[in-house]
């Protein structure tokens, strides 16, 4: 059997569906309907079965992108739910049928409690449209199923139109990738929008060393360190940096010395950012550009504030 020949049949229907909608859509349809909805408290969502899980998923895309939304199931709406919907909600109710028994049985309590109705249905004359104030026509053709019964282009279809809507809506509150950090604090277009170097790097019992120091005492302090490096400061000030390469690289000189000061052998005038609300993630660009391993963290003086490795960078997620 030709499993590739079958998944290339049920995407050409799915899009050829998607795209036959185009042809459908009313400008200023879908005007008054983004303008309600960026109007209103939040945006209610409505569906049974596969429609329903549609639904759910319009509400989180919505609801990640600025547009306060719900799904409620008409069921546990019809037994309390209902509480959650707020004068001056817009509802948005989906149907392919569009006569789902629970969804038309709800349609008068809806149409009493939200400021507006948007219907998904395949016909703008079925019970549930009848109800409503806009409608978004998701019919098609035919289903991807080879029965032509399972949801498949239609929910496909939905979907699409649910993340049109979304869209629409960014671009109505000129949503920007800040904005969508707000609202994926954990994710890492959050991490890299919010946090910042002095929540991450580290501030207590750093490695420092005076410039006077020797190169055996320097050893030990990177070795307890645990930092792979050790600063080198004069008067609270960097001046050196001794790293685990430096030594490596020092070992390989034929005039060694342990006794030999360890600032002989530091990278001198160390890259700083002074500056410790400096965004984790431009302190990673730093880090990569310069080829280093660790970079100091000083205050506008250069005073010495903390020191973040690269391990720390990536293990907080910071890309």
């Amino acid at each position: 059997m030709d499993f590739k020949k079958i998944a290339k049949e049920v995407l050409e229907i799915e899009a050829k569906e998607i795209i036959g909608c185009i042809d459908r859509l009313d400008n200023a349809t879908l005007g008054q309907i983004v303008e309600s909805i960026h109007s209103s408290k939040k945006l209610v969502i409505l569906g049974v079965g596969k429609s329903g899980l549609i639904g759910a998923k319009i509400a989180a895309t919505l609801s990640s992108t600025g547009t306060p939304s719900i799904f409620i199931h008409p069921t546990e709406a019809m037994h309390g739910d209902l509480g959650m919907i707020a004068k001056g909600d817009v509802a948005l109710v989906i149907s392919y049928s569009g006569e789902s028994e629970e969804l038309i049985n709800l349609m008068p309590h809806l149409k009493n409690m939200c400021s507006k109705i948007i219907t998904m249905t395949r016909s703008i004359k079925s019970s549930i449209s009848s109800f409503g104030d806009y409608f978004i026509d998701i019919s098609i053709s035919k289903e991807a199923c080879p029965l032509n019964i399972a949801p498949t282009s239609s929910t496909t279809l939905t979907l699409a139109l649910g993340d049109a809507l979304a869209v629409c809506l960014m671009k109505k509150r000129n949503f920007k990738e800040k904005d969508f950090a707000v609202f994926h604090p954990g994710g890492s277009l959050g991490k890299r929008l919010f946090v910042k170097i002095k929540d991450l790097m580290q501030k207590e019992n750093l490695p420092i060393i005076s410039k006077d120091i020797s190169m055996q005492e320097a050893i030990i302090k990177i070795t307890n360190g645990k930092l792979g490096c050790v600063i080198i400061e004069e008067n609270n000030k960097p001046i050196g940096i001794l790293s685990d390469g430096d030594l490596r690289r020092a070992i390989m000189q034929s005039d060694f010395n342990l006794n030999n000061k360890a600032l002989i052998y530091a990278s001198q005038n160390p890259k700083i950012c002074n500056d410790e609300n400096t965004l984790a993630y431009e302190v990673l660009k730093i880090i990569e550009n310069a080829k280093i391993q660790a970079l100091i963290i000083t205050d506008k003086d250069r005073n010495i504030k903390g020191l973040v490795h690269l391990h720390k960078l990536i293990e907080a997620g910071i890309k």
